[in-house]
């Protein structure tokens, strides 16, 4: 079964349920899973304790940019690689405030 991430009425991310990571109550998206042109990095600046420096993303549709509406761990620290048990390297999270995730 596929879950979608649906911001402003459309489907930005689409993959199977296996394919997906959680980790702390976020589903993490593997990046085959986006809409082409859907996230543009955004210059917020976060570093999570455990899993290294964060990247986050504006997500772009055609109703509006949502700030700061998704992030991911391009390089999380291997640590925190062995910690979720998967590498989680690039994987999308979105706002749980601004998407829908069903």
């Amino acid at each position: 079964m596929d879950v979608k991430v649906t911001v402003n009425g459309e489907t930005v991310a689409e993959a199977p349920r296996e394919a997906l990571i959680e980790i702390e109550g976020n589903l993490y998206f593997p990046p085959s899973a986006l809409a082409p042109t859907t996230l543009e990095d955004s210059p917020t600046p976060y570093t999570c304790p455990w899993k290294g420096e964060c990247q986050y993303h504006d997500v772009l549709t055609a109703s509006g940019t949502v700030h700061d509406g998704a992030w991911s761990y391009p390089e999380p620290k291997p640590t925190a690689i062995e910690k979720v048990g998967r590498d989680f390297s690039g994987y999308i999270a979105f706002d749980k405030s601004l998407a829908t995730i069903g």
